[in-house]
Formats: structure tokens, C-alpha cells, sequence
């Protein structure tokens, strides 16, 4: 149990570079996906600069981050006493279900990350800003969670991640509308 605050303080280390390094990967695309539409040569300088970028982030930061989010969760849940008793709790069965969900979307952003090192583009730059937002949810959703500790609630919690995700969409059309004006 005394080692349990040091795991604890690398996890959420790993958590954090981890939704860094997810932000920041679909800014990314969004910026490869813009470079992609301008004229030569602009659009191969572009292409080659945001491949690199994309690919230093994806494999030296968001991949180990998530490797070793994962691995100090594993442990503090598996192996100390108070993970032991947190699996019994409605709470933690709701946020591993939101943790799935971030392995999901980590998953597919791996392949728009694949796609878009082949110069495949598949998705236009207005779905990547909407998808840079899926993450934004599931934080959200993780942080009040493990500090609330409550799934009991989950109703409320469902209808506030709801009108968040509203009003994100709102902010994106609002943001949108102004992009268009420039």
C-alpha cells in the first residue's frame, strides 16, 4: 500500500501526456487533411512536415503514454488492495466502460493515422475538428467520475454529457461560421 500514491502519480502522468498527445494527433490530421487541397509545392512540403510531426507524436508520446497509463492502472486495480475494493464499485465498472471507449478511439485514430501516412485522406477536415472532440467527452466523463465516485447518478451524467456534446456542436458550427468569414 505505501508504493500505491507513487503508482497512482505515474498513471495519471501517463494519462495526461496520453490525451496530449490524442489532441493534439487529430489537430494534426486536420492540418495534414488542409494541406492536402493546396497547390503544389506548398501541399508536398506540408505533407512531408505534418507525416513527421504525426509520427513522432503518435509513436514517442500518445503510444508509450497509453502503455503506461494502462500498465499503472493495471497495477493499482490488480495488486493493491484499494484497486481490489474499487472493482466492487459501480462507479469504477462505468469509468472502465468510458476507458474502453478511449481505447476504441485511440484504435481509430491509429488508422486515420495509418490512412494518412499513405496519403489516403477519407475524411473531410470540418469530421476531424468534430472528432477532435471525442476525447474532450470521455475526460469529462473519467474526471467526474473518479472524483465523484458516483454511477448511481449515471442518469444525470448521461444528460449532462449530452448537452456537453450539444453544445461543443453548437461551438463548432458558431467556430465554423467564422472560419468561413476569413
Amino acid at each position: 500500500m505505501e508504493y500505491y500514491n507513487y503508482l497512482k502519480s505515474l498513471h495519471l502522468i501517463f494519462v495526461i501526456t496520453w490525451f496530449a498527445g490524442l489532441f493534439y494527433i487529430v489537430r494534426l490530421f486536420v492540418y495534414q487533411i488542409e494541406a492536402s487541397e493546396k497547390p503544389s509545392p506548398e501541399k508536398e512540403i506540408l505533407q512531408v512536415q505534418y507525416k513527421i510531426m504525426t509520427y513522432r507524436l503518435w509513436y514517442i508520446i500518445t503510444w508509450p503514454s497509453a502503455v503506461l497509463a494502462s500498465i499503472f492502472a493495471f497495477w493499482m486495480l490488480l495488486f493493491t488492495d484499494l484497486g481490489n475494493a474499487w472493482l466492487k464499485m459501480p462507479w469504477m465498472h462505468v469509468k472502465l466502460c468510458f476507458v474502453f471507449l478511449l481505447y476504441l478511439y485511440h484504435a481509430k485514430c491509429h488508422q486515420i493515422f495509418k490512412q494518412l501516412q499513405n496519403d489516403e485522406v477519407k475524411y473531410s477536415n470540418n469530421f476531424m475538428r468534430l472528432w477532435n472532440e471525442g476525447a474532450t467527452i470521455i475526460l469529462f466523463a473519467v474526471v467526474f467520475l473518479v472524483v465523484l465516485k458516483s454511477a448511481i447518478n449515471w442518469i444525470y451524467g448521461v444528460i449532462g454529457i449530452f448537452l456537453f456534446s450539444i453544445i461543443i456542436m453548437l461551438g463548432f458550427r458558431f467556430y465554423k461560421r467564422i472560419r468561413e468569414k476569413k
